[in-house]
């Protein structure tokens, strides 16, 4: 699998968890969703990623948008 999908993947998952947290545990957990669409938001302008940088050193291919 491409460095790009597990990136956005690992993304979506995030996103989900923590707005189910946010829902059942505390609305506090909302926060870790900002902070996940902010650094996808960044990261489309800059390009730079740390997930992308952190999931290169365990391996993952390099896909297109993260060369």
């Amino acid at each position: 699998m491409a460095l790009d999908r597990v990136i956005l993947s690992f993304a979506g998952i995030m996103i989900l968890v923590s707005v189910a947290l946010g829902v059942y545990v505390s609305p506090y957990w909302h926060l870790l969703t900002v902070f996940v669409g902010l650094n996808l938001l960044q990261s489309a302008f800059t390009g730079f990623c740390p997930a992308a940088i952190i999931f290169k050193k365990f391996g993952v291919k390099p896909g297109c948008a993260f060369n």
